[in-house]
């Protein structure tokens, strides 16, 4: 189950590591080391894959690909991707596992769990409905050609890359728009009110001349010491690509979307509704929670973790004195001028406010900070009204591009200064920049590992970090530590509503009644927070799952441990040897434990 966007997610967030080479011969295990056959497989298994996706060799400093994109929408990419899990996982299940240290036997399972999923999710065709309006391949785009994102902006040859790159990116487009089609006849289509969403951020880049365009801004900053030759020249050719390419490539998919695309696009919102849309959730919560849960079993968690996060809530009004009930709090808390800032700078200023404090309070309970940068950004205007409160971009272990905080100040009436902290310590620190740059900085990992990731430890550890807020020393304020609530409260929100789209027949009316009765959110909130949902299903399930199971082992921890128990130590552990499903990471915590008694 493969797409242009899941692409585009992996390279910008969590890369799926892989690479490029010629394989070698056959090596017999009888003389040659199991370690070494691994070790060998690894590399060349990155190398060859980053050679196929060479977005992801980009997001992580390599730039020897940095001329070209990856034909994802293609029959012939699908084929190679495919063709290359076959081969590694065959050559993989040659080596003996036994006969392997306990590292290298957590790389092998990791390997193989990958290319198990990868081969299970061809059956699911979701190259047929290759964009949404969260994950939309011109917004990708407009990023990278822009210069705020993974492509750089140097040297002349980084420009020239460029143009080289965005050729490739045109003939998507063109692919896209032809499974688009397929999709269509096929009845295998994206719901109509999301790709309504869509036509504006398209057409937002669908401008005059190509100065007005976004992809002009590596020309207004041309570094000062290109020759007036190569100012001369690639101004004219960046300005032909604008006008001649990337404009014309952007109506044509905003003409196919408006006239056609939506008039076939479905009234339903889940992934149940659509051909074999079951089975197609239920792989989707398998691989985003690392877990054989059920749907039916996730929405009963959810429905818990929701009485018992209110319950924490009511004692939060009692703190402050406030007379009413929960929906009362909730909307004193949305409409109270006291908890919002009146301008978008404001809020992003706030962020960057808290940047030197917590990073200092972190040291308390972590002996382990990623050497990475770290910077704060607001949002695009032209992604804000669809893109979620926060989100991360990973830096690169070379220092050439810091990891990156986007906090979304869209409708700032929505986005209260009550919920700063707890999204801080989630994106930043020590959430995603953590947990993300110092899997990265460890050079003793297989690069598969090092760029590699599971979502449920991911955005599990992220919400963890949000409930470390009192023991860190922040939350000092009462309503932000409801905030922290109302976060965490929002994960356990999306168990039932993301499950209750795609497996029980919610409508998106059914979410949003749910999401308002039951929580602080705005409506922009609440509909951004909705149609993600229905964007990427499953995805939402990670966030909660992953926590509960991060502390149900710190639990475990605590409990056998006794006064042996460092959370220092805990915490060093649950990060230093990066991603992995939820199983194994409880099977390394409980070694860990062992080791300790």
């Amino acid at each position: 189950m493969k797409s242009f966007s899941a692409a585009l997610l992996a390279a910008t967030l969590f890369i799926s590591a892989c690479g490029g080479s010629d394989q070698p011969a056959a090596v017999s295990e009888e003389t040659v080391d199991a370690s070494a056959v691994l070790a060998t497989l690894f590399d060349e298994h990155f190398e060859r894959n980053l050679e196929l996706n060479p977005l992801s060799a980009t997001a992580i400093g390599d730039d020897r690909y940095d001329d070209r994109m990856a034909l994802s929408n293609s029959q012939e990419y699908r084929d190679a991707e495919t063709a290359l899990d076959e081969e590694f996982l065959t050559r993989l299940l040659a080596i003996d596992p036994e006969a392997l240290s306990y590292q290298e036997q957590l790389s092998y399972d990791i390997f193989r769990i990958k290319r198990e999923q990868s081969l299970e999710g061809n059956q699911f065709p979701s190259y047929l409905q290759p964009m949404n309006q969260f994950y939309l391949m011109t917004n990708f785009f407009v990023q990278l050609g822009s210069g705020s994102s993974l492509h750089p902006f140097k040297t002349v040859k980084n420009y020239d890359d460029f143009l080289s790159r965005a050729d490739d990116f045109v003939t998507n487009i063109d692919l896209a728009i032809d499974n688009m089609k397929e999709g269509m006849r096929q009845g295998i289509v994206q719901p109509k009110i999301l790709m309504v969403k869509v036509i504006p951020q398209i057409e937002a880049h669908i401008v005059d001349s190509a100065e007005e365009s976004k992809f002009w801004m590596p020309i207004t900053n041309m570094p000062e010491e290109f020759s007036a030759e190569d100012r001369e020249r690639l101004t004219a050719a960046y300005k032909d690509a604008i006008e001649n390419k990337f404009i014309p490539a952007f109506e044509r998919l905003n003409n196919f979307i408006g006239d056609e695309y939506i008039a076939a696009s479905r009234d339903t919102v889940g992934r149940g509704d659509q051909p074999n849309g079951k089975n197609w959730y239920a792989y989707m919560v398998k691989v985003r929670t690392t877990t054989d849960m059920t749907p039916d079993e996730i929405h009963q968690i959810g429905l818990d973790e929701v009485a018992r996060i209110h319950g924490e809530m009511h004692a939060v009004m009692e703190e402050v004195g406030f007379e009413g009930d929960l929906k009362d709090f909730f909307d004193f808390l949305n409409t109270d001028d006291q908890f919002f800032y009146d301008e978008p700078d404001d809020l992003i200023q706030g962020y960057r406010d808290m940047s030197d404090n917590i990073e200092n309070l972190a040291k308390s309970i972590f002996d382990v900070a990623p050497k990475t940068a770290f910077e704060v950004r607001r949002v695009e205007a032209f992604r804000e009204a669809s893109a979620s409160g926060g989100s991360y971009m990973a830096g690169t272990p070379d220092g050439s591009r810091p990891g990156v905080f986007y906090a979304n100040a869209y409708n700032i009436k929505a986005r209260p200064k009550w919920a700063m902290e707890s999204l801080y310590l989630h994106e930043a620190i020590p959430g995603h920049h953590f947990q993300i740059s110092l899997q990265r900085e460890n050079e003793d990992l297989p690069r598969a590992r090092r760029f590699g990731g599971f979502t449920a430890y991911s955005e599990g550890w992220g919400l963890y970090a949000e409930t470390l807020g009192k023991e860190l020393g922040v939350y000092t304020d009462p309503y932000q530590y409801f905030g922290a609530l109302n976060a965490e409260l929002w994960r356990a929100l999306r168990l039932v509503v993301d499950t209750g789209l795609h497996a029980k027949g919610w409508s998106r009316q059914d979410v949003l009644d749910y999401m308002y009765e039951n929580s602080a959110v705005a409506p922009a909130r609440a509909i951004s927070e909705a149609e993600r949902f229905m964007a990427i299903p499953g995805q939402a399930l990670a966030y909660k799952i992953g926590q509960l199971k991060i502390r149900e082992i710190r639990n475990n921890a605590e409990e056998r441990l006794g006064d042996k128990f460092d959370v220092i130590a805990f915490h060093r552990e649950i990060l230093k040897d990066g991603a992995m499903p939820l199983s194994m990471l409880e099977s390394k915590l409980d070694r860990w434990i062992d080791e300790q008694l």
